[in-house]
C-alpha cells in the first residue's frame, strides 16, 4: 500500500472497558457468524443503542485492520472509491550536447483510491458509520460490491475498469431510522444485500453494566442512576431519549466531583435537571409543564434519601509487649561456695 492508503487504515482491540453481557454477547455472535459467511451485517437502531461500538467490537473480533466512512450528504461515488485528486508533472532536462538544451515536460492528471477501493483491494473490514446519511446514488456502488463482490472503477482511471474484491473483505453498516432527520431512504437492492439487526435500547444489566465501567462509580449508585433514565425515558411521546449516554453522564459527573447518588443531595438533583432535560418529554399537568415535578418523584422513588456510608472502625492499638525482664548473670554455684570459705 503506498503512504497515502496507510493513512486510513484503522487496527482495532477489544477495549478493557467494554461490557459483555448476555444481550451484547448474543449480537456479537450472531454478527460474527453472518459477517464469516460472507454476508454484510447492518446494526439498525436509535441514538444510544451503541450501533457503532458494536460495530467496532465486531470488526475488533474479526481481526483484520478496519477502514473507516461516516455517511455524508455531500459525499458521491468519488468520495468513496477514488478520483482524480491532482496533477502530476514531469520535467525532463537533456543537455547531453553541450551546445544544445533540450527540455521536455507533461503534466496528466493523477488518481488516487479512495477508501471504499482500498478495503475491497486489500481484504479489509469496511465499518460504515450512519451509511443512510449519504445519498442513494452514492452508495451505488456497493451494490456490486456486495452481490457480485466486483468494484466497478471509471473509466478515467487508467487500468483494468473493475477490481474483484478481496475474499477477506468484509463490510459493517449502521444506521439510524429512516424518520430521523437528516438521513435518506435506502434502495432495496441494496438492504436486500445485507442482514440487518434491530438494536433497542438495552437490558437492564447492561446499561448497568456500562455506567459503571464508563464512570467508575459503585455498582449499587450505577443501579440507582440507570433506574432514573429508565424510569424517566417512559414517559413523553419520544420513548427513546435519554439514552444510556445519560447514564454515563451523571456516573463521570459524580465520580469527578466526589458526590453522592442521593434524592436528598441537592446537587444531584440539579445534575439530574440538567442532564435529562426534563422539559424535552413534554409532560403536563393540570396545563403545566410537569417534567420536573415527575422527575423528582423519580428521583425520590429510585434513589436513597441520603448516601449511605459504611464506618469502618479503628482499629484499637495493640498493647504494648511487657518490658523484657533483665536477666541477672550466671553464678557458678562451686565458685560461690569457694569464695565464701575463702573470705571466712
Amino acid at each position: 500500500m503506498s503512504y497515502q492508503e496507510e493513512l486510513t487504515v484503522l487496527t482495532l482491540e477489544k477495549q478493557p472497558d467494554f461490557v459483555e453481557t448476555p444481550y451484547i454477547e448474543s449480537l456479537t455472535t450472531r454478527a460474527l457468524d453472518y459477517v464469516r459467511a460472507g454476508y454484510p451485517v447492518h446494526f439498525c437502531g436509535p441514538a444510544g443503542t451503541g450501533k457503532t461500538a458494536l460495530a467496532m467490537h465486531v470488526a475488533a473480533r474479526l481481526g483484520r485492520q478496519v477502514i473507516l466512512i461516516h455517511g455524508d450528504d455531500e459525499f458521491g461515488s468519488s468520495d468513496l472509491i477514488g478520483g482524480q485528486l491532482g496533477y502530476r508533472s514531469t520535467k525532463v532536462i537533456d543537455n547531453f550536447i553541450h551546445s544544445v538544451l533540450k527540455k521536455e515536460e507533461s503534466v496528466s492528471k493523477q488518481w488516487v483510491d479512495n477508501r471504499l477501493t482500498t478495503a475491497c483491494k486489500y481484504g479489509f473490514t469496511l465499518i460504515y458509520d450512519e451509511f443512510t446519511r449519504s445519498r442513494p446514488e452514492a452508495n451505488n456502488v456497493l451494490l456490486a460490491i456486495l452481490g457480485e463482490r466486483l468494484l466497478e472503477l471509471p473509466s478515467v482511471r487508467l487500468g483494468e475498469g473493475y477490481i474483484q474484491v478481496h475474499p477477506h473483505f468484509s463490510a459493517i453498516f449502521t444506521s439510524n431510522p429512516e424518520e430521523y432527520a437528516g438521513v435518506h431512504k435506502t434502495q432495496d437492492a441494496l438492504m436486500d444485500r445485507m442482514i440487518s439487526l434491530k438494536l433497542d435500547h438495552p437490558d437492564l444489566e447492561t446499561e448497568v453494566g456500562i455506567t459503571q465501567a464508563k464512570s467508575g462509580i459503585p455498582w449499587r449508585d450505577a443501579k440507582a442512576i440507570v433506574a432514573i433514565v429508565r424510569e424517566f425515558r417512559t414517559l413523553g411521546v419520544n420513548n427513546a431519549r435519554p439514552t444510556i449516554r445519560a447514564c454515563i453522564m451523571l456516573g463521570r459527573i459524580v465520580a469527578m466531583r466526589g458526590g453522592t447518588v442521593a434524592a436528598g443531595d441537592p446537587t444531584f438533583r440539579e445534575l439530574c435537571r440538567d442532564v435529562l432535560n426534563a422539559d424535552y418529554i413534554k409532560v403536563t399537568r393540570d396545563g403545566q409543564a410537569a417534567g420536573l415535578e415527575r422527575l423528582d418523584e423519580i428521583i425520590e422513588k429510585c434513589c436513597p434519601r441520603s448516601s449511605t456510608l459504611v464506618v469502618i472502625a479503628a482499629e484499637s492499638p495493640r498493647t504494648a509487649p511487657p518490658p523484657a525482664r533483665r536477666r541477672q548473670p550466671l553464678v557458678n554455684v562451686a565458685s560461690a561456695a569457694e569464695g565464701a570459705h575463702h573470705g571466712a
